[in-house]
């Protein structure tokens, strides 16, 4: 059975790009495979299981040496379980950049595709057989897409994520604009997670100079309701640099209906990076970057120290 994962801290599309090749695998390919997560889903990936009838893939605890995997939605070893080079790497499936250090046994399928979104290549390469998807893997690969163009203010978001996400709900009868405003409360409800915990939610590491840094991101309809937190917030990034091997967190908190970010700073260093990366002037503890909406374009590709 081949075990179909993305990434630790599952979103949207690394909940549900599993789901939708693992059913590809299994009906069209006849190769049973089921889908897994690493860790559990945020609260959008959870609405986007509910709504379109999913129940929560199970959590992958071990993966012994030798298991047949697909990787999507990353192919960078630091997301991934320790002992990844011991399973049987049969594809990856990506819209990431080229991170290295993943080794497979033999050649496998690559497929690395500049676009917004892993469901978007998954909609072009199922190709034809799409017709026989049922109405949840055409719904997963819709809020797949929604989520990771953040209804296309995202700068990732290409005309072929807006095309297929268009034509994907003219077929299921959805209304894109309210899709997305039920996806986005869901994910702005953070009210039940620690502090900890948001920061751990949606976050990559990033080497900055001679420095690891832990890059989360937050995106939400209401900043102010993290906001208050952010006192919190700060006080518990130490504790969540050091449990990650990291030196410092960074924390961007997006505004979607605003399209832009506000980066927390808790100390000099933080301050530093933030002010030669973005060329800001700081004089408190946050600073408003306007147009910053994405971490993958606009965030990691500029961080200096």
């Amino acid at each position: 059975m081949i075990k179909v994962f993305g990434h630790f801290s599952p979103d949207v599309d690394s909940t549900g790009s599993p789901l939708i090749w693992a059913w590809y695998l299994t009906q069209i390919r006849n190769t049973p495979a089921e889908a897994v997560l690493l860790g559990q889903p945020n609260t959008e990936a959870k609405f986007a299981l509910s709504h379109w009838g999913f129940e929560q893939p199970t959590i992958l605890q071990d993966l012994a040496p030798g298991t047949p995997v697909v990787i999507v939605d990353t192919n960078n070893p630091d997301e991934l379980p320790k002992g990844i080079n011991d399973a049987d790497i049969q594809a990856i499936i990506d819209h990431h950049k080229l991170v290295g250090g993943l080794e497979t046994k033999g050649p496998i399928d690559i497929t690395m595709r500049p676009l917004a979104c892993t469901a978007t290549i998954m909609y072009d390469m199922i190709g034809k057989h799409m017709a026989q998807a049922p109405r949840g893997i055409k719904g997963m690969m819709l809020s797949c897409i929604l989520s990771d163009t953040l209804e296309f203010r995202s700068p990732t978001t290409t005309q072929t994520d807006r095309a297929v996400a268009h034509a994907l709900a003219d077929e299921l009868g959805v209304e894109i604009s309210k899709l997305a405003a039920q996806m986005f409360a869901a994910k702005s409800d953070v009210s039940a997670f620690s502090d900890a915990a948001l920061l751990k939610m949606d976050a990559k590491k990033f080497n900055v100079g001679d420095k690891n840094f832990r890059i989360s991101v937050l995106e939400t309809t209401s900043p102010d309701q993290i906001l208050s937190r952010k006192a919190a917030l700060m006080a518990a990034m130490p504790d969540v640099a050091a449990e990650d091997g990291a030196d410092e967190v960074m924390l961007f908190i997006i505004n979607i209906l605003k399209e832009e970010a506000t980066l927390l700073i808790p100390n000099e260093v933080v301050k530093s990076v933030a002010e030669k990366s973005f060329n800001v002037t700081i004089s408190g503890d946050t600073v408003v970057l306007p147009g910053v909406m994405s971490r993958k374009k606009q965030i990691i590709p500029v961080l200096t120290q």
